[in-house]
């Protein structure tokens, strides 16, 4: 189901890209604006992005095997780490046009772009709000990389407003406002792309980040019937699902067969209240109450 979902997220991001990309390149062009090419540029990097998140997604879905015990999810913070230098790559090379037509003499840019851009922006920051919400529900790395992908334009695009409107505004000597305010969104991209890729290096490395679902966790266990807490609980993330290793505490008088079905319970339950867990390993902890000693 989240698999479905984030998948159908994409295809309504890559539509969005390319009609924003040709919209933006033709008014850009024509409206004399490089802010607005500039945008076209990060839209159309923002088509191939998408294009290689749904083939993360895709590629996430296939079922664990021999080779892949616990799945193929890895694969998406690899996907975001290629969308990071996608992003990197276009804020270099808006960046380098910046300062070449900062220092070439052009026409101040068409008033009609500005209500082009209104559009655009308001668009993006939608764009960026539905996206990032199902990568909230699907638990999926590279859905929210496509997510700053839109918020990341949204910026450009503001930039570009701002810029041209300077342009417009005071005439004659600010015609290369809208070319500065390109190489402004440039550094922001930049930082955007920071923000995306650092999380990501986090769920590669099986860094801690989970204390939230942690105590979710163990707040379920101890409420199975026969658990009598729990000690060490680690979490990995492996594309939309976590997998848990989680040592439970079980009366130190019960046999290993009752033991093992008070295992079997408490993963049972765990994967019922809490979905988008993976492969769950239980270790027992014998446990004595002082009344035993």
């Amino acid at each position: 189901m989240n698999h479905q979902k984030a998948i159908k997220t994409i295809y309504f991001s890559l539509l969005g890209n390319i009609l924003l990309a040709i919209i933006k390149g033709a008014a850009g062009i024509i409206g004399n604006s490089y802010a607005l090419v500039a945008d076209a540029i990060e839209s159309t990097s923002d088509v191939f992005s998408s294009l290689l998140v749904l083939f993360g997604l895709k590629y996430a879905k296939k079922p664990a095997d021999e080779n892949h015990p616990y799945g193929h999810g890895k694969i998406e913070p690899l996907i975001t780490f290629i969308v990071v230098v996608l992003l990197v790559s276009s804020a270099i090379i808006i960046a380098y046009k910046s300062i070449i037509n900062i220092q070439t003499p052009h026409k101040t840019p068409k008033t009609w772009t500005l209500y082009v851009l209104g559009i655009i922006i308001l668009w993006k920051e939608i764009s960026y709000r539905i996206v990032l919400r199902n990568s909230h529900k699907t638990n999926s790395s590279s859905l929210k990389a496509d997510a700053w992908h839109h918020r990341s334009d949204a910026l450009t695009s503001v930039a570009a407003f701002i810029g041209i409107l300077i342009a417009i505004y005071f005439g004659k000597g600010f015609e290369n406002a809208d070319d500065w305010a390109a190489l402004i969104a440039s550094f922001i991209i930049i930082y955007n792309a920071y923000q995306i890729f650092r999380p990501a290096l986090g769920e590669i490395m099986d860094e801690h980040r989970y204390d939230d679902l942690i105590e979710n966790i163990r707040i379920i266990s101890n409420k199975v019937p026969g658990i009598m807490g729990t000690e060490k609980c680690f979490i990995r993330k492996a594309g939309m699902h976590y997998h848990v290793d989680l040592h439970a505490r079980v009366n130190g008088t019960k046999s290993v067969t009752e033991g093992h079905q008070i295992s079997h319970l408490l993963k049972d339950t765990l994967h019922e209240e809490i979905p988008n867990l993976g492969n769950i390993l239980i270790h027992i902890e014998p446990y004595y109450p002082k009344t035993e000693l």
